[in-house]
């Protein structure tokens, strides 16, 4: 590469890497975590759940009797999907169509029912850290669609860096990666670190990149066809894509009898082996003209991109569309399944989730790394001291936020156990304002050794306390914990112990900046 690409990439590499940094650091950093989200949230809740997730379990006849005792279900639409490896299911009941109903029937309904005891509970009190972090990496705090373009963006970007960044190390790729000089210059090192670890997360942040643009992008990527192949009909653009159904109408005829929705799904099981059902739909609950929609997906080690649904006549039982999940997956069904399943790494089980989680927090570092870079190469004599000072003012910004994460994550992990149940408003301003204070205090500090070490070490001490916090509100630690088998909540603990101590080394290993 001649020396005019050459600068004029790593330019690009440069001004792309720095303008998405703390919104990428929070990206995966969070998103580390996320890899854990059902853990965590077993984990706050005190519940155990099977870590093979098989879907829908729960017998849907006993839950609609049970809705029945609230909701007259007549001419509704019912959603029951599971979407989490939680012991609660989403019941998404729609308005009734009946014209002729009463008002309080013409109102629909969302909530989480509890599959053991059946409690319900809304979302903001059935909040938990696990989904807080989860929608933190894709800044949904932020109002819809404003965070999500933020983050498709961010991902867009972030791509756009990897890319130029491949492309400036081509020529030295290979022989830079064994280079570290830990007593060389300051520069030196962050240098060696941030192209020896970019290189080992290249293909993981490559993937994130890619699946990210695609979930967070794909409504202004999708916007052209709906308005040019499809007229403006979004709906029917849903539909094609088999995210939604062609809407039902009612006949007005009532059933004498209600058929019974679990045979249609035992039917189902026994027809496709290691078939987990993950939403049910029943159309026109009560009428002549419900139908029940069964979906699901065959065990992700049996086949990685089988998906299946039938569609059932309620009143005769007739098959009125089937899709084989052995047999009838198009590419638009590889397409949506291989982006889920790469981007929730729920492919290859927990190990792969471990090692997703570890390269994420590699990502974090190289992310970091990168900043410092920038700021050593611009803290130079020759460069003009107001410049200077704007760069370190910019760059200890940047490094009290995304330090700033550890310590206050660590430490809501406290919270929401000590204060459980915690509902979605007083987790929000927990963490928000926590992270808030630190960040200010971090940047008041103006010390980016300082900030560097502090956050590790104050991390570490609440890491520590994590698992001795749950030990004494849930009286099981995690010793007993493993022994009784509810190895989530062993996971989660142990987990902590190990990240506490490696933050806690690599604090101990800081050496602050010797002055030229």
């Amino acid at each position: 590469m001649n020396n005019r690409s050459y600068n004029i990439f790593f330019h690009l590499h440069t001004i792309s890497g720095i303008i998405i940094s703390a919104a990428l650091f929070v990206i995966f950093f969070a998103g580390s975590f996320s890899f854990f989200r059902d853990e965590i949230a077993n984990w706050q809740k005190n519940e155990e759940v099977a870590a093979v997730d098989k879907g829908i379990t729960i017998n849907i006849d006993t839950v609609i009797d049970s809705l029945e005792n609230t909701y007259n279900l007549y001419g509704r639409d019912l959603e029951i999907a599971k979407h989490y490896n939680e012991r609660r299911v989403d019941i998404n009941i729609g308005a009734t169509k009946d014209t002729l109903a009463a008002e309080e029937d013409k109102a629909g309904a969302f909530f989480y029912l509890d599959t053991e005891n059946f409690n319900t509970y809304n979302y903001i009190k059935s909040y938990t850290l696990g989904e807080f972090l989860y929608r933190l990496h894709f800044f949904a705090q932020i109002p819809y669609p404003a965070g999500y373009y933020l983050s498709g963006f961010v991902a867009f970007f972030f791509l756009f860096a990897i890319i130029t960044g491949v492309l400036i190390h081509w020529d030295k790729i290979i022989s830079n990666f064994y280079i570290f000089r830990p007593r060389a210059k300051l520069k030196t090192i962050w240098t060696d670190a941030h192209t020896a670890l970019g290189v080992i997360g290249l293909p993981f942040q490559f993937i994130y990149a890619v699946t990210g643009v695609f979930f967070m992008l794909s409504i202004l990527m999708a916007a052209p066809s709906v308005l040019l192949l499809y007229d403006g009909d979004q709906e029917q653009m849903y539909q094609d894509l088999e995210y939604t159904d062609k809407p039902v109408a009612l006949n007005y005829n009532k059933l004498s009898s209600i058929p019974s929705v679990e045979k249609y799904i035992s039917n189902t099981k026994e027809e496709w082996k290691d078939f987990n059902i993950t939403h049910i739909h029943v159309y026109n609950y009560g009428d002549e003209a419900m139908q029940v929609a069964i979906e699901g997906e065959l065990d992700k080690h049996v086949e990685f991109t089988g998906t299946g649904k039938v569609i059932y006549q309620a009143s005769t039982g007739a098959e009125l569309y089937k899709k084989d999940p052995y047999s009838e997956n198009t590419y638009l069904d590889g397409v949506k399944t291989a982006m889920y399943r790469l981007h929730y790494g729920d492919y290859g089980g927990f190990s792969l989730r471990i090692i997703s989680f570890i390269l994420g927090i590699i990502s974090c570092f190289v992310i970091i790394s990168g900043v410092l870079i920038w700021l050593v190469a611009r803290d130079k004599k020759n460069v003009p001291e107001r410049k200077r000072r704007f760069n370190r003012w910019l760059v200890n910004i940047y490094m009290a936020v995304c330090l700033g994460m550890y310590p206050i994550t660590a430490l809501s992990f406290i919270v929401v156990k000590v204060f459980h149940p915690i509902n979605q408003t007083q987790l929000y301003q927990f963490y928000f304002i926590g992270w808030l204070l630190i960040s200010v205090f971090f940047i008041l500090k103006k010390n980016l050794y300082f900030t560097n070490k502090y956050s590790l070490i104050s991390g570490s001490i609440i890491g520590f306390l994590i698992p001795i916090c749950n030990g004494l509100v849930t009286k099981e630690w995690f010793w007993t914990a493993f022994i009784n088998g509810n190895y989530q909540a062993f996971f989660i603990d142990v987990f902590w112990i190990v990240l506490a101590t490696i933050t806690l080394l690599v604090s101990f290993k800081l050496k602050p900046e010797e002055k030229n």
